[in-house]
C-alpha cells in the first residue's frame, strides 16, 4: 500500500524551510519525545539566517531533539508552547532568551481554536501516510488534530521509518465547539469513537515531505531501591483502596505519570490482587511497563496519546502490531486527558513531582521555586480529575541531600485541593478528608527519617503561630537541615 497518495504535492524538506518567514507560528505534531516532524525543523537550523527566524513554536507536549535542541541551539524558536523538556529549552528558558507559557495539555486544543494560543500559520506533522485530505499519524496524537484544524497552512513529513500499521492505533474523535459541545461518548476504555485517520481541507496541504529518520527512544534508567519500595507502599495501598472503594468494586482504571518514576510505579500493577475486577490503562503515555501489562493480561486495554517506549518495548511493538491494536489505542489529547473522561472513568492517578509540602500542595515543574524543569504537561489534567489521586515519589533527591518534603512549597502546580494521596519508599499518606494540621502530621511520617527532626520543629513553629494552616513564614523556604 502506498504512503502517499498519487496527485498531493512532494518537495524537499529544504525548499519548505526556505519559505518559512520570520515571525511564523509554527505548530508541530509530537507528544511525549515521539511522532513529531524532524526534517523541516533540520532544514531549518541550517538557515543561515536561523538565528533571526523568531520563531512561535506550538505542539501537542513534548517533542524530540531535532526541534527543541537542534533548532533551538540556533536561536530560531522565540517563544514555545505548552511543553519542553531538553537541556537547551531548559537553558533558554532559565535565561529568559526563550518566551515559555505552560499549559494543561488537554486545554492546548480549545485554545489553538478558540483564541487561547496563537493559531499556527503552519503546522508540519509526521505521518506514516497521506492522501487527498487525510492524514494517518504515526507514533503520538496529541494536539495534531487541533494544530491541523487552525493553521493556515499545512505540511506533512511521511516518515518510512515509522511502520505503515500505526495508523491502527489510532482514534481521532474531535470534540464539537462549545456552548454546544456533547459529551465525549467514551464508555470502556478500548471503545473507538473515531478515525484512524486526521482529516483535513486539502486546499492548506502545502507539501509532503519524504523522510526516513526514527524516534528517538526512552531511556529509563533502572528502578532503584527506593523505587522499588515506592512502588511496593503503592500496591499496597491500592490493595486497599480497592476493597474499600465501592467505585472500584469491578473494574479499575489506572493512569501513571511518564517516567522512570512513573515506568517503576506502574510495576504496583503486578503485586495488587484485583481479583476478578476488569482493569485498564486510561493515561497520557503508554510505557514499557504497560506494554508488560498488556502482555501479561493484566490489561483488558490501554488508551494513551503517546507511545513513549524504550528502544525494547518500540521493537515489541512495531514487531505485532496488529495484536497490540487490539488493546492499545491512541487519542487526541484534548480527549485522552479530558476532566470529563478521567472522572467518567474514576481514574486513579498516579503521577510524579519535584517536592509535595506539608499540607499537601504539589511542585511538578521548578526547583526552589524559580528554575523551570520542563512543564506541567497532564499530570494537572489527572491529578485534579481523578477519583484517587496519587503522588508517588522518592523522600529525597540530589542524592539524599534535599527532601521533597518541604515545609512550603517553593511553586505549586497541584493545590492540597487535587492530590489526595502521597506514596514515598518511607509510607502512605493519605491526605484525603484530613485538616491542614492533620495533614502535616501525616506528611512528616512519609519525609526521609534524616529529614523528619527539621520538618517536626517547623511544624512546631507553625502551630504556635495559629491559624488554619501551621507556617512560620519566616523560615518556610529555609533549606532543611539533614540529621
Amino acid at each position: 500500500m502506498s504512503r502517499i497518495e498519487a496527485g498531493v504535492p512532494v518537495r524537499a524538506a529544504e525548499s519548505v524551510a526556505a519559505a518559512v518567514e520570520p515571525g511564523t507560528v509554527l505548530g508541530v505534531s509530537g507528544f511525549g519525545s515521539v511522532g513529531y516532524p524532524k526534517a523541516v525543523p533540520l532544514a531549518l537550523a541550517e538557515r543561515g539566517d536561523a538565528a533571526d527566524l523568531g520563531l512561535t513554536v506550538v505542539s501537542g507536549g513534548n517533542v524530540g531533539a531535532e526541534i527543541d535542541e537542534t533548532l533551538m541551539a540556533t536561536g530560531a524558536i522565540a517563544r514555545r508552547y505548552p511543553y519542553q523538556g531538553s537541556d537547551e529549552a531548559n537553558a533558554r528558558v532559565n535565561d529568559g532568551r526563550l518566551a515559555f507559557h505552560d499549559r494543561h495539555v488537554s486545554q492546548v486544543a480549545d485554545e489553538l481554536l478558540y483564541g487561547g494560543l496563537p493559531a499556527p500559520d503552519l503546522t508540519v506533522v509526521e505521518a506514516v501516510a497521506v492522501g487527498d485530505g487525510w492524514l494517518a499519524p504515526s507514533t503520538s496524537l496529541g494536539a495534531t488534530p487541533a494544530l491541523v484544524e487552525a493553521a493556515d497552512r499545512l505540511v506533512v513529513e511521511v516518515n518510512d521509518a515509522q511502520p505503515r500499521g500505526l495508523e491502527a492505533l489510532h482514534d481521532v474523535y474531535r470534540p464539537g465547539a462549545p456552548p454546544g459541545r456533547d459529551p465525549i461518548p467514551l464508555t470502556e476504555a478500548g471503545e473507538r469513537i473515531g478515525d484512524t485517520r486526521v482529516a483535513f481541507d486539502p486546499g492548506k496541504l502545502d507539501a509532503v515531505v519524504r523522510v526516513d529518520r526514527p524516534d528517538a527512544t526512552y531511556e529509563f534508567r533502572d528502578p532503584t531501591a527506593e523505587d522499588r519500595q515506592v512502588a511496593a507502599n503503592l500496591a499496597n495501598f491500592l490493595s486497599e483502596e480497592i476493597e474499600r472503594n465501592p467505585a472500584l468494586a469491578e473494574a479499575v482504571n489506572l493512569q501513571f505519570g511518564v517516567g522512570s518514576v512513573g515506568n517503576a510505579a506502574a510495576l504496583a500493577i503486578e503485586d495488587v490482587a484485583f481479583g476478578d475486577r476488569e482493569v485498564a490503562y486510561v493515561g497520557e503515555v503508554i510505557q514499557d511497563s504497560v506494554l508488560d501489562a498488556v502482555d501479561a493480561g493484566g490489561l483488558t486495554a490501554a488508551s494513551a496519546t503517546s507511545l513513549a517506549l524504550s528502544a525494547e518495548g518500540q521493537n515489541r511493538l512495531f514487531g505485532d502490531l496488529d495484536h497490540y491494536a487490539e488493546r492499545v489505542v491512541l487519542r487526541p489529547s484534548d480527549v485522552s486527558n479530558a476532566p470529563g473522561v478521567v472522572r467518567r472513568f474514576g481514574v486513579v492517578a498516579v503521577n510524579a513531582a519535584v517536592e509535595v509540602d506539608l499540607t499537601g500542595h504539589v511542585n511538578s515543574t521548578h526547583l526552589r521555586g524559580t528554575r523551570m524543569v520542563n512543564g506541567i504537561g497532564g499530570s494537572g489534567d489527572f491529578t485534579r480529575s481523578g477519583l484517587v489521586s496519587v503522588v508517588a515519589v522518592p523522600s529525597t533527591a540530589a542524592g539524599g541531600d534535599a527532601s521533597r518534603v518541604v515545609p512550603m512549597a517553593t511553586h505549586v502546580d497541584h493545590t492540597e485541593h487535587d492530590a489526595g494521596v502521597v506514596v514515598t519508599e518511607h509510607g502512605v499518606a493519605d491526605l484525603r478528608g484530613l485538616s491542614p494540621r492533620e495533614r502535616a502530621r501525616e506528611m512528616v511520617d512519609v519525609a526521609h527519617p534524616a529529614f523528619r527532626p527539621a520538618l517536626d520543629r517547623y511544624l512546631e513553629r507553625g502551630l504556635e503561630s495559629g491559624g488554619h494552616t501551621p507556617h512560620d513564614l519566616e523560615t518556610a523556604f529555609d533549606p532543611l537541615e539533614r540529621e
